[in-house]
């Protein structure tokens, strides 16, 4: 378990943050994927296994042992996706958890040695987030998405520029429907960052998919 990081060191690893759980591999082996898409210069990565055949109990533990071990070897930031118990299994990085999950507080209490993060869609929810504790904010959904199928409405770039704004000097990342072709206006926004699963995870060749992204971004 590692101990949180930094703000500055913080802002540096949520750049090309990869949120991804095997449904999101089109087949593909997940570790496969992750693996390429470090080779492509994703900085951090999520462990989001939900949706038709999300694995359980004791394949997810397995698959998510196998990436945890990947992340720290190649120093990638390792977070679980609203999953306590997984996270403590593993010894992750960090936790992400949603408006419906525990509060912030709560998860800081019982975690104080994992990043947490919150996912916030505008700035009564970010004002909340970092009053409780949070390290850093999930904002969007930034795009429409497929990917999370009780997503909320979309919020477009302007939620980012509204909570910088509003005093909101977390770092923060955009999430939702980004891609190569509409990344470069969350970062515009006021993102440190962006999070994608299928503009990876879907992609041919998540490396390729990766590094042009990261290129396109932070050159």
């Amino acid at each position: 378990m590692s101990v949180v990081l930094r703000a500055e060191e913080l802002r540096k690893a949520l750049r090309l943050y990869l949120v991804m759980g095997s449904p999101n591999c089109g087949g593909a082996d997940p570790y496969e994927v992750l693996e390429a898409a470090i080779d492509g210069g994703i900085t951090m990565f999520q462990l989001r296994e939900k949706g038709p055949g999300a694995l359980q109990g004791p394949e997810l533990l397995a698959l998510g042992a196998r990436l945890r071990r990947l992340c720290a070897q190649r120093g990638i930031p390792f977070i679980v996706n609203d999953d306590e118990r997984l996270a403590l299994e593993l010894e992750a990085d960090g936790i992400h958890i949603g408006q419906e999950d525990a509060p912030a507080a709560a998860v800081r209490e019982r975690l104080p040695n994992m990043i947490v993060g919150v996912s916030a869609h505008d700035l009564g929810e970010a004002q909340s987030a970092l009053a409780e504790g949070a390290d850093y904010l999930g904002v969007g959904p930034q795009y429409a998405t497929r990917t999370k199928l009780d997503a909320r409405e979309v919020q477009g770039p302007a939620v980012l520029a509204r909570m910088r704004a509003g005093g909101i000097q977390l770092p923060l990342v955009g999430i939702g429907g980004i891609d190569a072709t509409n990344a470069g206006a969350v970062i515009r926004a006021g993102a440190d960052g962006v999070a994608v699963v299928s503009a990876i995870a879907g992609a041919r060749s998540p490396r390729e998919a990766a590094a042009a992204l990261r290129t396109l971004l932070f050159p």
